[in-house]
């Protein structure tokens, strides 16, 4: 099968999955398919698919990412020792682990299309993320509290896990005890990387888009709380702050004095 065929054996066997759809024509217009196939996998239910179904979207999702490119963290520089700072999309990020920014639910976003990286690590990781944090919160019974963090199998990307992880949602003004949730998040995604062996984590701007926190000062408890948690536990865990809009970068690079 090549791109175009997998492409579309998948949408007809997402439609099919939901009986008000199964009926839709499947349009010729290659960027209506992806937008399409997008939309279905980010309204998919956790529920197990079919041997046929996961081998065709593996090969599908590999190659998506594979086309965009994918950055070996190991080819980076280092801005400081043990410190990287590089500006990309996350989802084609070879290391250990990367973060992601969830909700409290851990499912994923279920908005078609949305930009946020929530909806980009469970669209390109593939539908058995979803299942995975389901199967996680099932037995947790009960929503994620905003600082702690779960573990995932990464599935289709690059990286080996995802760390999930809740942010504070900052409405109005700046609290301390936002900023104590946030330095939390970074803190038990280390504390995660390091129990599991994981030697290096990629931490995306975490709270700073839905959850409005602005974005100076969550790299400031960014940069902080993992400088003091490897100087505090003597970890040798390879960090890498990973940005994608230019502000954030030119934020990060004032702040860790990268050239």
């Amino acid at each position: 099968m090549n791109q175009k065929e997998r492409r579309r054996y998948l949408i007809a066997a997402l439609l099919n999955e939901q009986p008000q759809y199964s009926n839709m024509k499947i349009s010729e217009n290659e960027q209506e398919q992806k937008y399409l196939l997008h939309s279905l996998f980010n309204i998919r239910m956790p529920m197990p698919a079919g041997e046929d179904f996961l081998k065709i979207q593996d090969a599908y999702l590999q190659e998506k990412i594979r086309s965009k490119g994918i950055t070996d963290f190991r080819d980076l520089k280092p801005v400081q020792k043990g410190i990287y700072l590089w500006q990309g999309d996350i989802t084609t990020l070879k290391c250990d682990a990367v973060v992601n920014a969830a909700n409290s639910r851990m499912l994923g976003c279920f908005c078609p299309n949305h930009g946020c990286i929530d909806n980009a690590v469970h669209t390109f990781a593939g539908v058995q993320l979803r299942t995975a944090c389901a199967e996680l919160m099932n037995e947790q019974k009960h929503d994620e509290e905003t600082g702690k963090a779960k573990i995932t199998p990464a599935f289709n990307l690059p990286s080996r896990y995802v760390l999930h992880t809740v942010g504070p949602i900052v409405s109005g003004r700046l609290r301390e005890n936002d900023k104590k949730l946030l330095a939390s998040c970074y803190r038990s995604c280390l504390e995660f990387a390091e129990q599991n062996g994981l030697k290096s984590i990629a931490f995306c701007c975490i709270s700073t888009g839905e959850f409005h926190f602005p974005n100076d000062k969550a790299a400031e408890i960014a940069i902080r709380t993992v400088k003091e948690y490897k100087m505090q536990t003597n970890s040798q865990a390879e960090v890498i702050f990973n940005v994608f809009k230019e502000s954030d970068y030119e934020i990060y690079r004032e702040l860790l004095g990268a050239n």
